[in-house]
């Protein structure tokens, strides 16, 4: 088991030992998955101030927790679980909270950490545990408010702002003024089915770099062959290509003050939400309803009205069906609002 100190904003350093009950919050996923939680995350630490919030997730996002403000600590688990607590140095959660899912892998896990009290959505194998229904419907932000609010603690959906890393210039969300930044290309997702093609991403990179923007193109370790591939059929040149060299940190302060950013569906859209970067974002299997930017935020959200399957081998057909002209269209209207 690793547990990673996440002190608050003004705390005197790691919380761990200090005598609060725990709880812990399950959310073992990915960036995006991480980001539409963070209005529920911090609806919890209003609700239970003298808690020690315990958040179980993947490691790699720990370095964004201080910027969300509302976990003392990172617990490294991916999945539904298993959950290793109790465990010398965390005891068993007074509260657990079910932020992963509907079961029943993830009630589950969370019912052997021997917890006081569950919140989570209802499931039929576990009869004596209440909880809402699980809505398919609902926006992702949305659901995980609308759990809380089940159990008697608001949450506000709208809540998803972060704070800037340390040593950032400019202001999150253009405030300061005129963005000046970078127009960022991140051409990756987590399935094929989510990938635009790098050819058209290489289209629009090369025609907003004529219209005289900067384009960068970013993305992680593994998707850096891609986003060289992109940036060489764009002919930019090779330093601008920041994937594999940026952490999350990195990534989220380059965004607080860049002009606009293209992708598709995956962590990195929520990023841009989180700071009113405009922002780009091609649906293809999932609908923008379920997981799309915020309405009233400097967001263009494109789908072609196709539902399918999110984890798919090749990129899906409603994917697909938007063409360069559309995304050109959209980019150069939110360039020109973000320059004002």
């Amino acid at each position: 088991m690793a547990v990673t100190g996440v002190p608050r904003a003004g705390d005197p350093g790691d919380a761990r030992g200090d005598g609060r009950p725990v709880l812990l919050v399950l959310r073992g996923l990915a960036l995006g998955d991480l980001l539409t939680a963070v209005p529920a995350l911090r609806a919890l630490r209003r609700a239970c101030p003298g808690h020690r919030i315990v958040l179980a997730a993947p490691a790699a996002l720990a370095e964004l927790l201080p910027l969300i403000g509302a976990v003392d600590e990172l617990l490294d688990v991916s999945g539904p679980g298993p959950v290793p607590v109790p465990a010398p140095g965390l005891p068993a959660p007074d509260i657990a909270v079910n932020l992963h899912g509907r079961g029943p892998q993830s009630v589950g896990a969370l019912c052997r950490t021997g917890a006081g009290r569950l919140l989570t959505h209802a499931h039929p194998d576990f009869p004596g545990t209440p909880g809402p229904a699980w809505r398919a419907d609902a926006h992702e932000v949305r659901r995980w408010c609308d759990l809380l609010g089940w159990y008697g603690i608001p949450a506000d959906p709208a809540d998803l702002r972060l704070a800037v890393p340390d040593g950032t210039d400019g202001a999150a969300g253009g405030t300061a003024g005129a963005r000046t930044g970078p127009v960022v290309i991140h051409p990756g997702a987590a399935h094929p089915a989510r990938r635009w093609p790098p050819e058209r991403f290489a289209r629009v990179a090369a025609e907003l770099r004529a219209a005289g923007h900067d384009v960068v193109v970013t993305g992680g370790p593994a998707e850096r062959e891609l986003a060289l591939r992109v940036a060489h059929l764009a002919r930019l040149p090779g330093e601008n290509v920041l994937a594999g060299r940026t952490g999350l940190r990195e990534l989220a302060a380059l965004l607080t003050g860049a002009r606009l950013l293209v992708c598709g569906d995956t962590g990195v859209a929520h990023l841009a939400s989180a700071y009113g970067t405009p922002s780009v974002v091609l649906f293809g299997p999932v609908s923008p309803a379920l997981w799309g930017p915020p309405p009233d935020g400097p967001h263009i959200a494109l789908w072609a009205g196709w539902s399918g399957d999110p984890h798919g081998g090749q990129p899906d057909p409603g994917l697909l069906r938007i063409d360069v002209p559309e995304v050109l269209d959209a980019a150069l209207k939110l360039t020109e609002v973000s320059v004002r």
